[in-house]
């Protein structure tokens, strides 16, 4: 056990010193290459930042887990098929960081990433079970499979608004199923190394993304949501694990804040994946809680569906149970106190709307480049 121990504390912090030296490199390099996250008046002032921020910290994030995969990881027809799929994940992120690309065109690159996990790898969901229950998906089994993975790969870098939100929301999804996987005795096994090394590539780039963020993950967050579908597909497919529902469970929050959000501007008539303000983040910012705040006050709510699936996999089902539904009465309380689903608060609709209030920065690209190349 000491041993296992050991090996997992070795993979995590070897990556976590990797990721948070490699994140300054690609500091100077996204400066280099324009990949700059420059707060815009237009969209609907959905930026919350007010400085130009290099972008490509999800590169870092890959670029570590390749090698914590050199060091730790061991060669196969799976593990070839993941490497793949995130060198088109993070291809696709690269292209949209530097000069931004239709949406449409970002989701081909999600989705071929998708076919080469489900076709090459051949790690296809083909049935769950929950609380009991087992749905067995049959000839829909490889198009939810690649539903799945693409939608995974998408939320993450839809609830990526916050300073360390993304990255602190991967981490503890990582952690999870980390602690998860050790006491089922499956240390040594593929999604265990896989998880090891993301979480201390993530914590690497949580470094240098916690507020104020120096860097972000930019477009190339979709490689987190990409490992973690191959994750969850993975650790389902493990003897010991007794339901897909668990590891989906940690991701409550991504879930509910996509979920929350296309049920919203349908309401409103408006594109399902309409940029807007009214996201969990937003509605925190709106309640005056500073960023800092609003991003431990998620961690905490993510925390707790960590437990929730800890004790549900490992020790007590019933306790499990138990959180879950005190989360959701949380997450009840919340639809109906705020403007997240619908606008018929208006005393927290004008708060919110206060709170994001930013003028245009007076920051050109050019100059950022500028101050870079003196230094």
């Amino acid at each position: 056990m000491k041993e296992q121990i050991l090996d997992a504390s070795k993979i995590v912090l070897v990556t976590f010193l990797f990721s948070s030296i490699i994140m300054i490199l690609m500091k100077r390099i996204a400066i280099h290459v324009g990949a700059l996250d420059v707060p815009r008046a237009e969209e609907g002032h959905r930026h919350i930042h007010k400085k130009v921020t290099p972008k490509l910290g999800g590169v870092g994030i890959f670029l570590s887990f390749l090698f914590g995969y050199m060091l730790f990881g061991e060669q196969s027809i799976r593990m070839n098929s993941i490497l793949i799929g995130s060198f088109i994940i993070i291809l696709t992120g690269i292209i949209d960081d530097i000069k931004p690309i239709r949406a449409l065109h970002k989701l081909l690159g999600h989705i071929a990433a998708a076919c080469v996990i489900v076709f090459y790898g051949g790690i296809i969901l083909n049935n769950i079970t929950a609380f009991g229950y087992s749905f067995d998906f049959d000839i829909w089994s490889i198009p939810i499979t690649i539903l799945f993975i693409v939608a995974c790969t998408n939320i993450i870098n839809l609830i990526d608004g916050l300073d360390g939100l993304s990255g602190g929301i991967c981490s503890i999804f990582y952690l999870t199923i980390g602690i998860i996987g050790f006491y089922q005795g499956r240390a040594g096994s593929l999604v265990m190394i896989l998880t090891f090394i993301m979480l201390g590539s993530t914590l690497g780039f949580l470094l240098h993304n916690f507020y104020p963020a120096k860097i972000f993950a930019g477009d190339c967050a979709t490689f987190m949501g990409f490992i973690i579908a191959v994750i969850t597909l993975l650790e389902f497919k493990g003897p010991a694990l007794i339901s897909f529902f668990v590891p989906v469970t940690i991701l409550g929050i991504p879930i509910l804040d996509t979920l929350f959000a296309i049920i919203r501007r349908l309401l409103k008539g408006q594109p399902p994946f309409q940029a807007d303000r009214q996201h969990l983040h937003h509605q925190l910012l709106g309640m005056n809680f500073s960023q800092r705040t609003t991003v431990l006050i998620i961690y905490g709510i993510n925390l707790l569906f960590a437990a929730a699936s800890i004790l549900y996999t490992l020790k007590d089902p019933i306790a499990g149970q138990i959180i879950y539904i005190i989360i959701f009465v949380i997450v009840l309380w919340f639809v109906l106190h705020t403007t997240i689903i619908s606008d018929k608060s208006p005393k927290i609709t004008k708060k919110i709307k206060q709170k994001l209030k930013i003028d245009p920065p007076q920051v050109k690209v050019k100059q950022a480049k500028k101050k870079s190349t003196k230094k």
